[in-house]
């Protein structure tokens, strides 16, 4: 007989530790699927680790800052082996606390997979049978692999973590967070980088801050070959040769990462058992509510490919918890004015609507108001990079609509003016505010 549950979460990722833990707070009997590292991709091969590194490439940064400044000491390269043990103890000690979490909140753990047999039924790879009335899909998502010749020479972004040296030449593939953001950090620990777009760069960002963006990436050494088409990658005495379509054979590279989006991990659950459908790219399809087609089965984070975020996973998958089990029959995430930053050199930071989604919706009711400066810091080790700042407004009234930061503190300086965006802020709040003075935060409320 099945061993039943009040909900079964395939998947141990954000969203479904976020789901789980909260629906046991409520009172249901949790079962929790996952053959693979608790945590899943944000823990174990993505924000986590990757902010390590963007980490290690600020104090490399920060060296050459302090050289300015007029300090002396050791100026060295990064030692990978003892960074990467201790980025490997971080992570590990992350996955134990939650794991001790899980069995304190008397959620069943269990470390295989799972595969629908019906809509309310659940097989394990043991071959045991779970039942629940309420199943969400959490099973996240994985990197994208081509079909060209000699994909295999090259790394996909879950494998950057596991190499045992910082590689001396590198070309990233790709235009989307991975590609810029390891682009940028290892450009800073030392690599010679070549990035391969193929039309343009983070394409959901407002284009005229990733113009600025990628201008600052080519001053720092960064070589951007846009557009370009890789269709073969070969072996050339110990290095490897990238064919572009349009540029001809590029390289020698020591390393090539392979940054080319994800794919979600659908393919093993028996959907079909269950009724429940996908999209053409073999996503869930929710509603606003997260919800399936079917019934009692709803599905979170990046197999929905919904804004593939770490925080809205969480979100969505406490609201989901709240609702069935919380006795709060409205909660659901409002996917509108979600904060998100590039963990780029500098990072980019936006919130709301870009320009052009703006025009195009609003038309000539947009206003924009932008400030460029050279932050304080940069200036006094006489570098003359800029942050961009740059508001969109809609209407007499100027309602703020987009909010726009490139620079130094970009990641933490968004959060508080994206709370004042989604509670309906106006330019005339930010002109009310008093600054914080000296700060690249003040050009928010002092922009003319």
């Amino acid at each position: 007989m099945a061993e039943t549950f009040d909900l079964i979460v395939l998947g141990a990722g954000s969203g479904g530790l976020a789901a789980s833990f909260r629906a046991a707070r409520h009172g249901a009997r949790v079962a929790l699927l996952d053959p693979g590292p608790l945590g899943g991709t944000c823990v174990n091969v993505g924000c986590v680790p990757k902010k390590a590194l963007w980490f290690a490439a600020q104090l490399a940064q920060a060296q050459s800052l302090a050289e300015a400044y007029g300090f002396t000491g050791v100026h060295g390269p990064l030692d990978w082996e003892h960074f990467r043990l201790r980025r490997l103890g971080y992570i590990d000690g992350i996955k134990q606390r939650y794991e001790t979490r899980l069995a304190e909140a008397g959620v069943q753990l269990l470390r295989e997979a799972g595969r629908f047999v019906a809509a309310d039924t659940i097989a394990t790879t043991s071959g045991a049978e779970l039942r629940a009335p309420q199943i969400v899909i959490a099973t996240g998502a994985r990197p994208q692999r081509l079909d060209i010749p000699g994909f295999e020479l090259g790394v996909v972004s879950d494998d950057m973590f596991s190499l045992r040296e910082l590689p001396r030449r590198i070309a990233v593939v790709g235009a989307g967070y991975i590609a810029v953001e390891f682009a940028g950090l290892l450009r800073a620990l030392g690599s010679e980088v070549c990035l391969h777009v193929r039309e343009r760069l983070l394409r959901s960002f407002d284009e005229e801050q990733v113009t600025a963006l990628e201008e600052q990436m080519r001053g720092q050494g960064i070589r951007v070959m846009c557009p370009s088409r890789i269709r073969a990658a070969r072996r050339v005495d110990d290095a490897i040769v990238l064919e572009d379509e349009t540029h001809g054979d590029t390289g020698p590279y020591d390393a090539v990462l392979w940054a080319l989006g994800r794919v979600p991990n659908t393919e093993r659950l028996d959907l079909d058992a269950a009724g429940v459908q996908l999209d053409a790219k073999g996503h869930v399809l929710t509603d606003a509510w997260q919800n399936t087609n079917v019934p009692g089965i709803a599905a979170l984070g990046d197999v929905t490919g919904r804004l593939a975020l770490t925080p809205v996973a969480v979100a969505a998958g406490r609201r989901l918890a709240d609702r069935w089990f919380g006795g709060e029959p409205d909660a659901r995430l409002d996917y509108g004015n979600v904060p998100s930053v590039v963990f780029s050199e500098p990072p980019l930071a936006g919130v709301g609507l870009t320009e052009a989604q703006a025009r195009e919706q609003y038309g000539e009711q947009v206003q924009i108001h932008r400030s460029r400066f050279t932050p304080m810091q940069w200036a006094l080790a006489g570098h003359h990079g800029k942050s961009f700042m740059k508001l969109v407004c809609v209407g007499e009234d100027q309602r703020v609509v987009g909010i726009h930061i490139l620079g130094p503190g970009a990641d933490e300086m968004l959060q508080g003016f994206a709370v004042a965006l989604k509670m309906g802020l106006h330019k005339r709040d930010l002109d009310a505010t008093v600054a914080i003075h000296p700060s690249s935060a003040e050009e928010l409320v002092l922009m003319s």
